[in-house]
């Protein structure tokens, strides 16, 4: 800035903090992500799964779907991470756990993932002051709407004043 100009004002996107989340609030997560093909088979040999539901499309006709099937693992992780930007991006501790995970119908290449989260539960930690455990049910739906994935997750939160504190002078 040049002759006395004032500092832009700058918003950083995160994450709601721990005293933000609402309990009972459907937290729409968008745009969708379309899975592809390369998608599905680069995540799949990445991770080692030599699950031929996933690699040899030749096999996968002959099995009940007739046709390849999305790595679960890769549904999982993208349904988790759709949230990230509008419910812990910069304000999470910790991941502390997934259960109840379940996979009630097959995503397959092609298909659009859309992810919903409700937060279920969350109290201030106990042992650790200034943040506290959130408990979130992630639900995943193709284009179709079929569910695809569910699955609750713990995180440990951060309280936005002891972020603060911890973090003195840092954008959040």
């Amino acid at each position: 800035m040049t002759g006395g100009e004032a500092e832009p004002r700058v918003i950083t996107q995160r994450g709601l903090y721990f005293d933000e989340v609402e309990t009972g609030v459907v937290y729409a997560h968008r745009p969708g992500r379309t899975v592809t093909e390369a998608d599905n088979v680069l995540f799949t040999t990445a991770t080692m799964n030599t699950q031929a539901l996933h690699l040899d499309a030749a096999w996968a006709a002959t099995q009940p779907f007739g046709r390849p099937l999305v790595n679960s693992m890769l549904t999982l992780a993208i349904v988790v991470g759709q949230s990230v930007a509008q419910l812990t991006q910069g304000t999470i501790v910790a991941q502390l756990g997934l259960r109840e995970v379940d996979f009630p119908h097959p995503l397959f290449p092609g298909d659009t993932l859309y992810t919903e989260t409700v937060i279920t539960q969350k109290r201030p930690s106990g042992s650790r002051p200034g943040q506290g455990i959130v408990t979130m049910v992630h639900t995943g739906r193709n284009q179709d709407g079929q569910i695809v994935v569910r699955a609750t997750r713990s995180c440990l939160m951060w309280t936005r004043e002891a972020h603060e504190q911890a973090m003195p002078g840092m954008e959040h």
